[in-house]
C-alpha cells in the first residue's frame, strides 16, 4: 500500500514570565494553516511562511487554541487509527519550555488535560460502549523516560533496563514493565506514578526534564471470537506519546536530540525522491532506535512542534519550523496488525527451534543452561553463539509474556504497583495518613512540603508530611530521605507543636553546616515557618511549605482582596534565592551536569574502543580467512597447472 506522509502540527505557547520581564515581541504570526516567523534583527527582510497541517495559535485570546482542539485533531484521529488496528505515534519537538510537556500531558484541571490523558479517557469511555460479546479490549500500559542515552522504568523503578533488538519483534526494551489497566482511573494513577518516579530520580541526579524524553506507550488489543472457527482474532494497536526533545543551549551533548534531527532530515530525502535512502541512523540514538518503526516504518505518526512566540528564542524557534517542515516530508508505510496472536507466537517458537538446532550443531547446546560463563571456543565463535544464546532465551522470554493470561497480568500489575510504592517510600515519598494511598493528595489539617520543579509536570509531584514531634530530613536514618551532594547524613529538622491556641506550628532546625535556606536567606538557627514560604535544602531539592489550616485562613482573609500575590513556583524561589544570596544554583547545577555528561561520553568512548578492539580482531581474522582461502585458491590452480 502507498504510504501516509506524517502528520505536522505546530503550537505557539504564551509568553512565559522570564519573556514578559524582558519586554519580548511576538515574532510568530498564523492564518488558517500557515505559520509565519519574523527575524526581530532584520525585519525588512520580511517574515517567513511554513504550511503545516495544524497552526495552533495559543498565545492570546480570542483565537487561542484550546487543549481539547488540540485532541480532537490529533489525539481523535489517530486513536480512530488505534481501533482499526494501526500501530500510532505522536511526538512533540521543540526547545525547552516550548510548551510539549503542557501539549502531551497537561495540567490535572479540568479542560487543561493534554493529548495523553485525553486520549486514555477517550479509549476506555469507547471501548465501555461495546455491546458485542464476541469482542473484548484489553489495555496495557508502559511509562520510560531516557536520559544520557540510559533507559528508566518510571513504573518499576529498581528495573534497570536494556534497549535490544529482535530479530522478528525489532528494537525493545528488555524488562520494561507492561501493566495491565481496566479503567482510565488505573491510567491516571499510573502517569502519577511515573511522573513522582521521574521527579525524585531528576532531582536526586541535578537534572531537569528538559534534558530527558519520556515515552509513554499504549498497547491495545481487540481480540474478537469467530463463532465459526471458534478461533481469536487480535488486532493490536501500540500507541506511544514522546516527550522532552530540545534545541536550546548544549543541544550537541543530548545525542538522542541531535540523532533525531538527523533521522527527519534523511527521512525527508527519502521521501522527497522517493527512493531508498542509503543509511537512516536510527541506532545512533536510544530514542530514535526506539522509535524506528514510528519514524519511518509500520506507524501512523503525528508531530508537534512547540514553538516560543518571542524575538529572543528567534533562532530556536525558526530551527523547530525547519525541522517541523521537514518532517512533513515522512512517509510511513503504517498496515493493520491483525494477524492471529498464535501466528506471532508460531514464528517466535520457529525462530527458537532453528537457534536451538543451530546451536546443537556446534555441540554448544549447554550454554543454554550456562548463559554468561565464559567458554574456550574461538573469539569469533564464541562472540556468534553467546548472541545465538542470548537470542533463544529472550525469545523463549517474549513468548511466556504473549501466553501470560489476563488474570496473570493482573497480579503482575498489582505486585509492581507494591514494589513501586515499597520503593517510593524508601525515597522518602509519604503515605497517606491512613497508611493507603501513595502520592500527591490534599490532607486536611497535616503541615507537609511540596516539591517544585522547573518543570510544571514535575512541579507539585512529591508531598512530604512533617509529623507531629520531630520529623528528620537527611540521607540516612530519617524520616525524610533526600540525596545530593550538598545533603548531610542529618540535614535539618521540623519539629511540630500545638501551642496553647491549638494552633499547629512548626520550626525548622538546620544542622551545623547544612545548607538550608528559607525565602531565599540561608538559615544558621531556628525558624518558624508560615503557610507558603520556600525552602531550599542542598543546592537542587525546593519546596513550598503548606500549612492546612493557615491556608484556609489566608483564603477566608484574601477572598475579597483584589490584589494577587505572585505564585510561589520554582522559578519564584529560584529569583527569590539569587536575589537574596547573589549566586546561581543553576549554574552550579549546569556544571555537574555537565561532568555527568562528561563521565557518561568517557564511559561510552571506552566501550566504542573495547567494541572496536573486538571488531578489530574479527577483521584481522577474517583478513587471515581471506589470505588462507588465496592461498589454497593459489596451490590448487597450481596443481590444475602441472595437471595439463
Amino acid at each position: 500500500m502507498a504510504g501516509a506522509s506524517v502528520k505536522v502540527a505546530v503550537r505557539v505557547r504564551p509568553f512565559n514570565s522570564r519573556e514578559t520581564n524582558r519586554n519580548a515581541r511576538c515574532i510568530i504570526q498564523m492564518k488558517d494553516n500557515t505559520t509565519c516567523i519574523s527575524n526581530p534583527k532584520q525585519p525588512k527582510d520580511g517574515a517567513k511562511n511554513f504550511t503545516f497541517d495544524y497552526s495552533y495559535w495559543s498565545h492570546t485570546t480570542p483565537d487561542f487554541v484550546s487543549q481539547e482542539q488540540v485532541y480532537k485533531d490529533i489525539g481523535e484521529e489517530m486513536l480512530l487509527h488505534a481501533f482499526e488496528g494501526y500501530n500510532v505515534c505522536i511526538f512533540a519537538y521543540g526547545q525547552t519550555g516550548g510548551g510539549k510537556s503542557y501539549t502531551m500531558m497537561g495540567r490535572q484541571e479540568p479542560g487543561q488535560e493534554g493529548i495523553i490523558p485525553q486520549m486514555c479517557e477517550d479509549l476506555f469511555r469507547r471501548t465501555g460502549e461495546n455491546t458485542d460479546p464476541d469482542l473484548q479490549y484489553s489495555v496495557e500500559v508502559s511509562y520510560m523516560e531516557i536520559y544520557c542515552e540510559r533507559v528508566r522504568d518510571l513504573l518499576n523503578p529498581s528495573n534497570p533496563l536494556r534497549v535490544r533488538e529482535h530479530p522478528i519483534l525489532g528494537p525493545y526494551v528488555e524488562d520494561l514493565s507492561k501493566l495491565a489497566v481496566t479503567c482510565f482511573s488505573d491510567v491516571h494513577e499510573l502517569m502519577d506514578a511515573g511522573n513522582q518516579a521521574r521527579t525524585v530520580a531528576a532531582t536526586n541526579m541535578n537534572e531537569t526534564s528538559s534534558r530527558s524524553h519520556a515515552v509513554f506507550t499504549i498497547v491495545f488489543t481487540q481480540r474478537r471470537r469467530d463463532q465459526m472457527t471458534g478461533l481469536d482474532t487480535e488486532k493490536r494497536a501500540d500507541s506511544s506519546g514522546a516527550k522532552g526533545t530540545r534545541l536550546k543551549e548544549g543541544a550537541n551533548i543530548n545525542k538522542s536530540l541531535t540523532t533525531l534531527g538527523k533521522v527527519i532530515s534523511a527521512l525527508a530525502e527519502m521521501g522527497c525522491k522517493k527512493r531508498k535512502s542509503d543509511f537512516i541512523p536510527y541506532r545512533d540514538s536510544v530514542l530514535t532506535w526506539l522509535l524506528k518503526e514510528n519514524l519511518g516504518g509500520n506507524s501512523r505518526t503525528a508531530m508537534i512542534a512547540a514553538l516560543s512566540p518571542a524575538d529572543i528564542n528567534y533562532e530556536e524557534t525558526l530551527s523547530t519550523l525547519r525541522y517541523a517542515d521537514r518532517a512533513k516530508q515522512i512517509r510511513c508505510n503504517a498496515v493493520i496488525n491483525e494477524d492471529p496472536n498464535a501466528k506471532l507466537i508460531r514464528e517466535l517458537k520457529e525462530e527458537v527451534t532453528r537457534l536451538r538446532d543451530l546451536l546443537f550443531s556446534q555441540g554448544l547446546h549447554e550454554l543454554l543452561q550456562q548463559t554468561g560463563k565464559h567458554t574456550h571456543t574461538h573469539t569469533h565463535t564464541r562472540a556468534h553463539t553467546h548472541t545465538h544464546t542470548l537470542c533463544v532465551l529472550e525469545t523463549e522470554k517474549i513468548i511466556a509474556e504473549l501466553n501470560e493470561t489476563w488474570e496473570e497480568k493482573l497480579r503482575k500489575t498489582e505486585s509492581i504497583r507494591f514494589e513501586r510504592e515499597t520503593l517510593l517510600a524508601e525515597m522518602g515519598v509519604s503515605i497517606k495518613e491512613d497508611g493507603g494511598t501513595l502520592g500527591v493528595f490534599s490532607p486536611k489539617g497535616t503541615p507537609h512540603l511540596v516539591n517544585l520543579n522547573e518543570d510544571p509536570l514535575m512541579s507539585e509531584c512529591l508531598l512530604y508530611y512533617i509529623k507531629e514531634g520531630v520529623t528528620r530530613v537527611g540521607q540516612q536514618d530519617v524520616d525524610i530521605k533526600l540525596s545530593g551532594q550538598c545533603i548531610k547524613e542529618i540535614h535539618c529538622v521540623f519539629i511540630s507543636e500545638t501551642n496553647d491556641q491549638g494552633e499547629v506550628v512548626v520550626t525548622l532546625e538546620p544542622l551545623v553546616g547544612a545548607e538550608t535556606y528559607v525565602n531565599g536567606k540561608q538559615i544558621t538557627d531556628s525558624v518558624i515557618l508560615k503557610q507558603g514560604y520556600r525552602i531550599v535544602m542542598g543546592k537542587n531539592h525546593v519546596f513550598r511549605f503548606t500549612h492546612p489550616e493557615q491556608a484556609r485562613l489566608e483564603r477566608e482573609r484574601s477572598a475579597s482582596a483584589e490584589q494577587q500575590e505572585e505564585p510561589g513556583d520554582w522559578n519564584y524561589a529560584q529569583r527569590e534565592l539569587l536575589e537574596k544570596q547573589g549566586i546561581d544554583i543553576k549554574l552550579e547545577m549546569e556544571k555537574r551536569r555537565r561532568d555527568l555528561v562528561q563521565r557518561e561520553r568517557e564511559r561510552e568512548t571506552d566501550l566504542v574502543q573495547r567494541e572496536r578492539g573486538v571488531e578489530g580482531e574479527r577483521e584481522r581474522e577474517r583478513g587471515r580467512d581471506l589470505v588462507h582461502r588465496e592461498r589454497e585458491r593459489g596451490k590448487r590452480e597450481k596443481e590444475r597447472e602441472v595437471e595439463t
